[in-house]
């Protein structure tokens, strides 16, 4: 483990033994941890909620939801995914092998948990971090669509921050190889010690497999755009709402764009979304952790 800086949030590094380093595979895979402690009278232990960013993005970035829930008297935990973050750039299969975002989180709350005693635990996400959140209560993806997308079987639309990511990946990754690395997605990553989950215009919707949207037992709150391209309601949003029984959620507003909820500068009415978001988030946690 590497350590630096103290402030707000505390940041350091993990190492995954369990898992490589996507360049340098002698070595294990990192996860760059930031870490909000609660203000003010808290329970001990703190309520935690886990907190995944979108893709491209930062834990760190996600300041404008931990911050209102550190406020409010969470503990919360984010991750920089290995691989699909600004910090360290980016790797075709941090773009391609979603699946291994939940077990950076659960690398997280397996730390957490050795140092102090966690509270109940809630995982909250934007975009495929919305995904990210989902997964840790069952959720799962379909290996059979991830294996079209990758042999090009199934056009995969353009990724801004990585243009021929498919590419890019299938030089990485063996014929071979493949079989294995698709059959992964699949994989259960439900985190028992996960009790609520909070998804912001969550990502990957038509990889999430019914079965898995239909064992959902946690409350799940979701809030989204109506001016969303990037994650649109009835291809991204709609499976999660209506495929978990115990999923509510609404439209933040007609005009809100996924894009509002990322950046260090929003414009006002970014601004206004995001708080409203985040008091929805810091409601919804006290709910159910509290």
């Amino acid at each position: 483990m590497i350590e630096s800086g103290w402030g707000e949030p505390r940041t350091r590094v993990l190492f995954d033994t369990a898992r490589r380093d996507l360049r340098e595979a002698d070595r294990p895979r990192p996860v760059r941890v930031y870490e909000w402690e609660p203000q003010g009278a808290v329970v001990e232990p703190a309520p935690v909620v886990a907190v995944s960013h979108g893709t491209g993005g930062s834990g760190v970035g996600m300041g404008w939801l931990a911050g209102p829930l550190a406020a409010a008297g969470f503990r919360v935990v984010a991750v920089d995914h290995h691989g699909n973050n600004f910090v360290d750039g980016y790797e075709p299969e941090g773009f391609l092998c979603p699946w291994e975002r939940p077990r950076d989180l659960v690398l997280a709350l397996d730390v957490l948990a050795e140092e102090r005693p966690l509270g109940r635990v809630g995982a909250a996400g934007f975009s495929a971090g919305g995904y990210t959140a989902a997964a840790l209560a069952g959720v799962r993806l379909d290996p059979g669509v991830l294996h079209a997308l990758v042999t090009g079987a199934v056009p995969l639309p353009e990724i801004p921050e990585f243009p021929g990511v498919v590419d890019a990946f299938r030089a990485k990754v063996s014929d071979a190889e493949l079989p294995a690395v698709t059959a992964a997605a699949g994989a259960d990553l439900a985190d028992p010690r996960v009790r609520a989950v909070f998804q912001v215009a969550p990502g990957l919707g038509p990889m999430v497999t019914a079965e898995s949207l239909a064992a959902v037992r946690v409350p799940v709150e979701i809030r989204w755009g109506g001016a969303d391209v990037v994650t649109p309601y009835e291809a991204d949003t709609r499976p999660y709402l209506e495929g978990i029984p115990s999923a509510a959620g609404r439209e933040i507003g007609p005009e809100v764009a996924h894009a509002d909820f990322i950046g260090p500068d929003p414009a006002p009415g970014a601004a206004k979304a995001r708080a409203e978001v985040a008091a929805d988030a810091v409601a919804f946690f006290r709910r159910h952790l509290v």
